[in-house]
């Protein structure tokens, strides 16, 4: 199966070019799926790698909208409805200036294998635009929200795609989108996940993906006889997935001393200031230069500062690393300091944050490692639940989602190690997880014919 391989990945970069993100994503997961093409011949047969790489349907549209100076703006808005082989589109919307088609399709690609392996009916898209929501009002941003649900509410629907947040996407953007919704359609319905807790949104919810996030690393270290209680931990990001990584952190005990944004980061020898993180981020939407100030003890490295080609806060020793910002923040050079600093466990809470050759060097390291489509499910994964409460009108307790979300955590990793385990390569759960993912899908797209 190397010639189908190869030829699937030259056909997708000959039919779209320029889109290096989805190529690399591409790559990713048709490297992993070469034992399961050897071993069955019925994906050959019925051309699902080059059906699976062609979304369902690719919308763009214009975005126009009115700055407080009463000037016109436009930006460009997106949404790649990628496969509903195994339930509706699901997937989130991304809002922020580095969005092309290249960013939405490898999301979307990546979604349709992480909603796979949580077992539970959803399907896989992305969306977005390259609408910066920061340094604008709050009047600018609802109307921006406004004008992009315009458009794209002839697309979605309860059982047709159900969006949810992303980067620059949060319960306020949710909110004004889901209002427009209602608006033009005049139904209450759940067709926004991540809503306002009073309005049909999920206790949860916000979080899902950090808390899954952990867990799943949990689950790694306690297959070998291990857990996190008591290791240091570096973290990137200082949004919702890296905040509540930490959260979780410090809840089993363990030691999360780095964050981090788009200015610099945050080194707390002491352990990150949990409370203060949440003011700066959550409540001021300030630069963590402001917690150096409060903390003088923590080091603030700006961006500017940062080695050329590195990531800082990849430079501080640690027993764990969490990526969970950005696409590709973990290069090579990082993953090596990592290994030269003591550090066994890359579990990726952002979406592809590791580039391939970093992948490959912990591969080849035998560092552990927790892949995003398996490690980050948690956030779509209670995104159903939210759909599921939606459903039948009800509104469960913390405990319960949690406790759902803790168990479709384990099922994930326990899938990814047994499919690692068929396949002789036991532990790869980069692997395991892509086939385990891949397999569900394309088994549903031959049992229900050409579509």
């Amino acid at each position: 199966m190397e010639n189908y391989v190869e030829n699937a990945l030259k056909a997708t970069i000959h039919s779209t070019p320029g889109q290096t993100e989805f190529y690399q994503a591409v790559k990713e997961v048709l490297t992993s799926l070469k034992p399961l093409l050897d071993a069955d011949p019925k994906y050959a047969h019925y051309n699902i790698v080059e059906r699976i790489l062609i979304p369902d349907r690719q919308i763009i549209f214009r975005v126009p909208w009115i700055d407080d100076a009463g000037k016109i703006r436009s930006n460009i808005g997106y949404r790649v409805q990628f496969s509903n082989a195994i339930g509706p589109y699901k997937g989130g919307l991304r809002f922020h200036p580095s969005v092309n088609l290249s960013i939405i399709k490898f999301l979307g690609f990546e979604q349709i294998f992480k909603n796979s392996l949580t077992g539970l009916a959803i399907g896989g898209g992305k969306g977005g635009s390259d609408f910066d929501p920061k340094g604008k009002s709050e009047g600018e941003i609802m109307r921006f929200c406004q004008s992009f649900m315009i458009e794209l509410s002839k697309y979605i629907g309860e059982t047709i795609d159900v969006p949810a947040g992303d980067i620059g996407v949060g319960g306020r953007e949710i909110g004004f989108m889901y209002g427009t919704y209602k608006r033009l359609t005049n139904r209450y319905e759940g067709i926004l996940t991540g809503k306002g807790l009073n309005w049909g949104g999920s206790l949860a919810r916000t979080e899902a993906t950090g808390f899954g996030s952990v867990y799943f690393a949990e689950n790694i270290l306690n297959n070998i006889g291990d857990s996190i209680k008591g290791k240091t931990c570096t973290i990137s990001g200082s949004g919702n997935v890296a905040i509540y990584t930490i959260q979780k952190l410090y809840e089993l005990e363990a030691k999360p001393v780095t964050c981090s944004d788009s200015h610099g980061m945050i080194y707390d020898k002491n352990g990150i200031d949990l409370t203060l993180l949440k003011t700066i981020k959550e409540v001021h939407r300030q630069s963590l230069s402001e917690y150096a100030k409060a903390k003088p003890d923590a080091q603030y490295i700006p961006i500017e500062a940062y080695p050329k080609g590195m990531n800082a806060v990849w430079s501080i020793p640690c027993f764990a690393a969490f990526p969970s910002a950005t696409q590709n923040e973990l290069n090579l050079e990082d993953i090596k300091t990592l290994h030269k600093n003591g550090c066994r466990l890359v579990n990726e809470g952002a979406n592809m944050p590791s580039t391939l050759d970093a992948i490959a060097y912990m591969q080849e390291n035998k560092i552990l490692f927790g892949p995003a489509k398996a490690a980050n499910a948690g956030g779509v994964a209670t995104s159903q639940l939210e759909m599921s409460q939606n459903a039948s009108m009800q509104k469960w307790h913390f405990a319960k989602v949690d406790t759902k979300l803790r168990d479709i955590m384990k099922h994930i990793f326990d899938l990814s190690y047994a499919t690692s385990q068929e396949f002789n390569d036991e532990g790869n759960l980069l692997l395991g997880a892509n086939i385990a993912g891949f397999r569900k899908v394309a088994d549903s797209m031959i049992d229900q014919g050409v579509v």
